[in-house]
């Protein structure tokens, strides 16, 4: 065949196209099983910090989260627990679950154990930001109300203003807030300093410069909690652990 041709030209483009395509499909699918662990692996650590655990390093990552994350549980909008399957919260993608219709939804929460005995309850959240998707987890104590951790990330907020939602400083300015007042839902409003919310929550100072970033932590926030709504409220109504008898015949007097 003539080198020189269009055809000899055309079938050879196509050839290498085809080749080369083989070959970019071939290392896609080759390093897509370790893109996806990257991926989960960073999830694993945003969960992570949120119970105030330290990243570890990327080879112990899942080994230290499945130490600590002790169940998964999907739960209705009626407090109930539907599923409680291995990963079946942490296998929940946010980004399309939060488009589904309400009565479609997934609600998932991973219950963790710390060290010190004492259980956390992981919600993961997920809303809109300045220039783009922001996300993150929010850890609530057993008593169903009290904050325990925060954290946030976002896929390309303005760096210095909006994107300071991933700084530690902000994220610990959710510690200790509450849920509820006086029994009934409130979220935590994130407003400009002087601002009260109308809704009477309790609120933290929004990121200076960042007004749209911080209204849509706080507009995410209200929004992916309050179907937790009745969950939060069975855990705040979960009766002490009776004292064993023989406990209280130890104390009386003989």
């Amino acid at each position: 065949m003539n080198k020189n041709s269009n055809t000899y030209q055309i079938l050879y483009a196509a050839v290498m196209v085809l080749i080369v395509g083989t070959v970019l499909a071939f290392i896609y699918m080759a390093l897509k099983p370790k893109q996806n662990e990257n991926i989960a692996n960073d999830t694993r650590k945003q969960i992570l910090s949120t119970l105030h655990i330290a990243a570890p390093d990327d080879s112990q990552v899942k080994e230290t989260y499945e130490r600590y994350i002790t169940q998964d549980l999907l739960v209705d909008t009626e407090g109930n627990i539907v599923d409680s399957a291995k990963n079946v919260a942490f296998d929940v993608k946010m980004s399309k679950n939060v488009k589904l219709p309400v009565a479609e939804r997934q609600y998932p929460v991973m219950k963790c154990t710390l060290d010190d005995g004492s259980v956390k309850y992981v919600i993961p959240a997920y809303g809109a930001g300045l220039w783009g998707p922001i996300w993150g987890y929010i850890a609530v104590n057993d008593d169903g109300n009290t904050i325990y951790g925060a954290n946030f990330s976002h896929e390309g907020e303005t760096p210095g203003l909006g994107a300071r939602i991933t700084e530690q400083s902000f994220q610990d300015e959710f510690v200790d807030k509450h849920l509820f007042i006086d029994g009934v839902f409130k979220s935590v409003a994130v407003l400009k300093r002087g601002q009260k919310a109308t809704n009477g929550a309790e609120q933290i100072d929004a990121l200076t410069g960042a007004t749209i970033t911080s209204r849509g932590v706080s507009d995410m926030l209200a929004a992916c909690l309050a179907p937790y709504e009745p969950f939060l409220k069975k855990l705040q109504t979960v009766p002490a652990p009776a004292v064993p008898a023989e406990a209280t015949n130890d104390n009386q007097p003989e």
